[in-house]
């Protein structure tokens, strides 16, 4: 089992109570969406996976390992094993494609040659290997996407979380990005996927974790 949330609530100091009771397991290699309203909860739950947040009740396991028993100078040994990909891209403006890719390897502690193999292998599988010596101003939107999208896995993750990823695309581009999902799920990367897309979701045919006001449906 890759991600296991076993009675899981979680409540922020202001009383806001955004996941009560859930549930679910996710198996290793396996691809599944994480759906609901705006506020149901799914990034709650995404941060909880890469402890930006913990649970209040309930327990969180990745890869058999409870997160409720990691100390806090372990996270980022947890996190190395997660690639996360945010809507908003979140690169560095002032760096070129090549070095926003291989920001994660550089914090490893990465030989400078494995990291320029493991990046420009990263880049291919998203198709901008031309595109390392830009800068993130100077690309599309969904260029932008693949950039996150190679820097999320360039380090080999076997967890991949995506929080609405094609959430400023439009439904070409959207396609496009959803594709680079089921490729990296098709070598066996388990890929979760908080989305609203549902007219893609449902083409996909893949599970759906669907959250509402914080509960499991």
């Amino acid at each position: 089992m890759m991600i296991l949330f076993d009675n899981v609530s979680k409540r922020y100091p202001s009383g806001k109570e955004a996941l009560s009771d859930v549930s679910f397991g996710i198996q290793t290699g396996e691809m599944a969406f994480l759906t609901g309203h705006s506020g149901a909860g799914k990034s709650t739950l995404m941060k909880l996976v890469i402890l930006l947040e913990r649970a209040t009740k309930g327990q969180v396991v990745i890869q058999d390992i409870n997160l409720n028993r990691i100390a806090a100078k372990h996270i980022p040994v947890i996190r190395r094993n997660i690639g996360v990909i945010f809507q908003n891209h979140q690169l560095l403006f002032d760096r070129n494609v090549f070095e926003n890719v291989a920001l994660p390897l550089y914090i490893a502690g990465f030989q400078h040659r494995e990291v320029g193999r493991r990046v420009r292998a990263a880049l291919s599988k998203v198709g901008l290997t031309r595109k390392e010596k830009a800068y993130p101003i100077s690309l599309s939107g969904g260029e932008q996407q693949r950039v996150g999208i190679a820097r999320a896995v360039v380090n080999r993750p076997p967890l991949l979380l995506a929080d609405e990823p094609t959430g400023n695309l439009d439904p070409a581009l959207s396609e496009e990005v959803m594709n680079l999902f089921l490729q990296f799920n098709q070598v066996g990367v388990t890929v979760l996927i908080a989305s609203h897309n549902q007219e893609l979701i449902s083409r996909l045919n893949k599970r759906e974790i669907r959250l509402h006001e914080g509960r499991l449906l």
